[in-house]
């Protein structure tokens, strides 16, 4: 669908506000107000009665969870507005993703039935509301909690009007000089089309007329940009504070300079998002045709479908009616603001220089278990002697680092092989590869172009490995390349070729492994290296993979596996035999799976899951679900490592890796989960799994009904936050940990105590 289109140049109209107003306020269909507070019983019943959640309104409920971090008082301020930061940019690509991936059904009339039993329609009604709901939140939490901290903390946001005159005269010099240049007033009318206006960006719409008329017919629309490469903020110095003055502000006080010898009638305020899901045609030439594909979605982003609109208090009734006829939208796609426009900019006053000795220590890295205290000076060496767990962001990355960049200089070194997603801006993996094909070493680099929103810094990164001579794979076909695995192979003489290997759940990102948390093994395994070997086969030639011994690989049979792996826990409950099922991933969605875990509850498997953001699986459910517990840890770092525990009679079978609980993860990637053999490492990742069942801090407890509640402490026990535990984490307490066995209370039981608030206790 092209929103994009004109109406007006098919009909001979006159250039005039009025009559494109008249044009589109005949033709409007824009359902009324009151429908926002209006009870949808039936929608509620349909919702209520599937054994299902559905994954957009599970995802708002995370975002709920983010939020939840900046209305904590015992946060830092600085804190809590990275919070409200990050839930604003949370919100801006679900729906650019989600909200936009739904209506690719609307526009083009297809099909789609929600796991809440929606059809697309009423689910969009009932998302949106959701929508505006959190969005209310959003706004008060930023209004009543933030707000009025600011003036304790030095800083202020202000209008020209708190100015005195000599800082007034320098926000006049800096619009003059720097911001004026880059506006360009973009008219609409009967010889203008409609212009181009960009997604994430704050739009000034103005109505213009004749001076002196009070004609309607005399007056004139178009649209203002403000430059989005210019900070959001204007900083201004004042004794012993600062002042922040947005800079829509300034092009508000300003903007008679680009509308001279007319009468401003309104200057109104917006900000839209367009649908950014889009989905790729296999092509025959993967080389170019691929790529040139891949930039030319990108491109498309920018004239994806309006989705939503941000507007300030005070809109005229008249323009949003023509914004709204004019992208196809209703009511339900208007955000009216009740504070600032896109919170993402306080990015902006939290990493300013004067408060960066107000924001939370970062704890410094402790050394890896499997390491000790001892330093690296030989990465090979240790690694022959032992396999190694690094639990990021609590282990430094540099192992993973060092392994790469000895390489690279290691003349022993014959060859170099990894997947990429998603890469650091100044990348230390990239330079160690460019490095290594510098050298003469064979490099072979799979890397996934279409990882959403790094498209183009993996297209430029991966251009400029394959120009240093590395043999560059742009991903496989339609499907995305998400495994993370790394394979060295070293020829050492005496002892032969011998391959090291990595193994993780997270990107090879130095950036993000700060901020993460993901597990990864370092490893000679010759079962290991042995199955990563024959993968690299499979995905850079043309070959079918024999079985693997350690690894458990997605298109090809990883739903299949572990849904035979949760049958046998139930089989073995059903036997009378030790049973219990833990898992921790980001999310849970994929039907099937869901299904297997349900009739395990039925057969009596206790089963704990612990799943960051959106989770479909309804938990506790009278005969459904009633052995089920779900708890999401959202706080300092972002839980990202996946880790599955099958109790299997106190014999655990166990597996890490990049593969979440979902369709796409199954159908439509290229994953994959390791098996984790070594009975150390196996014991760190049950000790892992043991602390993320104590946590009662960042733990929050997923009800029946799909609302979730924060856990709290118990009298008298203290508090337990695994952000601050996993730095202190000793040998014996690993070797200590254990799930599901019948000597010791069932971690779940003694971990928090769930308070209710008065209206959801009849519901549990």
């Amino acid at each position: 669908m092209n929103t994009e289109s004109d109406p007006l140049h098919s009909n001979e109209k006159k250039s005039t506000l009025s009559n494109l107003l008249s044009f589109f306020n005949d033709r409007r269909d824009t359902p009324d107000d009151s429908r926002f507070m209006r009870s949808d019983e039936r929608v509620n019943t349909v919702i209520d009665q599937s054994n299902f959640i559905s994954r957009d309104l599970s995802w708002l409920r995370f975002n709920e969870r983010v939020l939840d971090q900046a209305k904590n008082p015992e946060r830092n301020l600085f804190d809590r507005l990275k919070f409200l930061a990050i839930a604003s940019s949370n919100l801006d690509e679900f729906f650019t993703i989600r909200i936009g991936s739904l209506y690719n059904y609307l526009d083009y009339s297809k099909e789609r039935v929600d796991y809440s039993g929606l059809r697309e329609v009423p689910f969009r009604k009932t998302l949106l509301k959701a929508v505006h709901q959190f969005t209310k939140e959003l706004h008060e939490c930023y209004n009543r909690q933030l707000l009025p901290l600011f003036e304790d903390h030095k800083f202020r946001l202000v209008t020209l009007e708190d100015l005195d005159g000599e800082e007034q005269r320098k926000v006049s010099d800096y619009f003059d000089r720097t911001v004026y240049p880059m506006l360009t007033p973009m008219l609409y009318d009967y010889t203008h089309v409609f212009p181009v206006l960009l997604a994430k960006v704050l739009i000034f719409g103005v109505i213009t007329q004749v001076k002196g008329s009070t004609s309607h017919e005399d007056r004139k629309l178009s649209f203002v940009q403000l430059p989005p490469n210019l900070p959001r903020f204007y900083p201004i110095e004042r004794n012993d504070e600062i002042l922040f003055l947005p800079i829509e502000e300034i092009v508000r006080a300003f903007i008679t300079k680009l509308y001279r010898n007319v009468e401003m009638v309104s200057i109104t305020l917006f900000r839209i998002m367009r649908n950014g899901d889009f989905s790729l045609d296999e092509s025959d030439d993967i080389e170019s045709d691929f790529i040139d594909e891949i930039k030319q979605k990108i491109k498309n982003r920018r004239l994806g479908r309006v989705v939503r609109v941000e507007v300030e208090a005070g809109a005229g009734e008249e323009l949003m009616n023509l914004l709204k006829k004019r992208w196809e939208i209703d009511d339900y796609n208007v955000f009216n603001s009740e504070g600032l426009l896109d919170y993402t900019s306080f990015w902006q006053i939290v990493k300013h220089p004067e408060f960066k000795d107000q924001l939370p220590l970062v704890h410094p890295p402790v050394g890896p278990l499997g390491l000790g205290k001892e330093r690296i000076t030989d990465i090979f060496e240790v690694m022959r002697e032992r396999d190694i767990m690094l639990h990021h962001p609590y282990n430094n990355f540099e192992p993973v680092l060092q392994l790469l960049e000895q390489a690279a200089e290691d003349p022993k070194v014959l060859s170099i092989k990894l997947t990429i997603y998603r890469l650091a801006r100044k990348s230390r993996v990239t330079e160690a590869l460019l490095r290594a094909a510098e050298n003469g070493k064979h490099v072979a680099v799979l890397f996934e172009v279409k990882a959403r929103f790094d498209e183009e810094n993996n297209i430029r990164e991966a251009q400029r490995l394959q120009k240093a001579g590395c043999f560059v794979i742009y991903g496989i076909g339609l499907l995305k390349t998400h495994t993370k695995l790394l394979l060295i192979v070293r020829n050492e003489g005496d002892r032969g070729v011998v391959r090291y290997a990595h193994m993780s759940s997270g990107n090879y990102n130095e950036e993000t492994s700060r901020l993460y948390t993901d597990i990864g093994i370092l490893t000679t395994n010759e079962e290991y290296t042995h199955d990563i070997s024959e993968f690299f086969n499979v995905i850079t030639g043309h070959s079918l993979p024999s079985n693997y011994r350690n690894l458990i690989t997605a298109p090809r049979h990883m739903r299949s596996k572990l849904m035979e792996l949760i049958s046998q826990e139930a089989e073995n409950a059903r036997q009378g035999i030790d049973s219990g099922i833990c898992i921790k991933i980001n999310s849970l969605e994929d039907r099937q799976v869901i299904e297997e875990l349900y009739k395990a509850s039925q057969a009596g498997v206790k089963i704990r899951l612990i799943v960051r953001g959106m989770c479909c699986l309804r938990p506790g459910r009278k005969g459904l679900s009633e052995n089920i517990t779900v708890r999401s840890i959202v706080g300092n770092f972002l839980e990202h490592s996946r880790i599955f525990y099958f109790h299997n009679n106190g014999n655990p079978l166990m597996y890490g890796g990049s593969a979440d609980v979902m369709v796409r993860s199954f159908d439509r990637r290229i994953e994959s989960l390791f098996a984790l053999v070594d009975e150390k490492v196996k014991q760190e990742a049950i000790h892992m799994l043991a602390y993320n069942l104590r946590d009662n801090v960042n733990a929050y407890e997923l009800n029946e009904d799909g609302t979730y509640v924060k856990c709290t402490q118990n009298s008298g026990e203290a508090p337990f936050d695994i952000h601050q535990e996993f730095f202190k984490v000793t040998l014996e307490e690993v070797m200590e940990a254990k799930l599901f066995d019948s000597q010791v209370p069932d971690p779940t039981d003694i971990v928090c105590e769930v308070t209710l608030p008065p209206e959801q206790q009849d519901k549990v």
